[in-house]
């Protein structure tokens, strides 16, 4: 059996998380990530027969019973995780009863997964419902989205529009849009319920005065979009106070949208008939 520490999931979640908090969006302890695996992955580096101990999930997570994940730890540091990725680090299994996460590895020292379980595989259930291939959920503290938060309005239509306007590949990148949520207590089973029904329909979906949650089919695509969302919340927090001589038209947010052939994009978040 291979050594886990070589597994690529576990090569790359030590990656990102040091990429993330390099970036300043995931201080001390914040940020979470969960990331599907499929059970082939797990079984090249785990005796996927041994369970460590179980761990109760908080929530009915029946939808997803059998199914394996990699996950950050609560009250664990990002910029931990890739010099000891086995404390920082679990791998579950999903228990039949929906209710109970089996530990495969990791979380040594007695630790357990995000305190954002419920909100993270809520919303796993919810995009997988919208696209079967989807693996990853992220959530992060970006500085410039979490400040834009406090200064703009937090509808969602009037906040994807404000963000596509900021660079040539926002449409592009999210024509999905934003979902957006007032603040809302977090580590929560109502926040997660509130973030999956939001993850019905957005890949990105802003918490208000805290952060943001993104999902992906990788851990490249996931961070590439949070990243995006938020250069664009960089540009708007560096001219929001500033006359604007100059912006992307909506004519040409549909011009772009038709070089790159996007079916799907909120074309109700354009102003194309006003």
């Amino acid at each position: 059996m291979k050594d886990i520490l070589s597994a690529p999931f576990v090569v790359e979640m030590g990656k990102t998380t040091a990429n993330m908090y390099r970036l300043g969006w995931d201080e001390r302890n914040g940020g979470n990530i969960s990331y599907l695996l499929h059970e082939e992955e797990v079984a090249a580096y785990l005796d996927i027969h041994k369970v460590l101990r179980e761990i109760p999930t908080g929530f009915n997570a029946l939808p997803l019973a059998g199914r394996y994940f990699i996950v950050t730890g609560t009250g664990k540091y990002f910029k931990n995780v890739e010099g000891d990725p086995a404390t920082n680090l679990g791998v579950i299994r999903i228990k039949e009863d929906g209710a109970t996460a089996q530990l495969l590895w990791g979380f040594q020292g007695g630790g357990k997964f995000t305190s954002e379980f419920p909100a993270h595989m809520m919303s796993h259930m919810a995009r997988l419902a919208a696209d079967p291939e989807n693996r990853v959920v992220m959530h992060t503290h970006p500085t410039h989205l979490l400040a834009m938060t406090y200064v703009h309005d937090l509808d969602e239509s009037k906040m994807t529009h404000t963000l596509w306007e900021m660079c040539t590949e926002c449409i592009v990148v999210f024509p999905d849009g934003v979902g957006v949520l007032p603040w809302m207590l977090c580590g929560t089973n109502a926040i997660g319920e509130a973030t999956a029904e939001k993850m019905k329909d957005f890949r990105v979906v802003v918490w208000a005065q805290h952060g943001v949650y993104g999902a992906g089919k990788t851990l490249d695509e996931t961070f590439g979009l949070i990243e995006t969302v938020e250069k664009a919340a960089q540009i708007y927090m560096l001219t929001a106070h500033l006359p604007r001589l100059n912006t992307i038209k909506d004519e040409d947010m549909l011009k772009l949208v038709e070089l790159f052939g996007i079916k799907k994009y909120r074309r109700d978040f354009l102003h194309l008939d006003q």
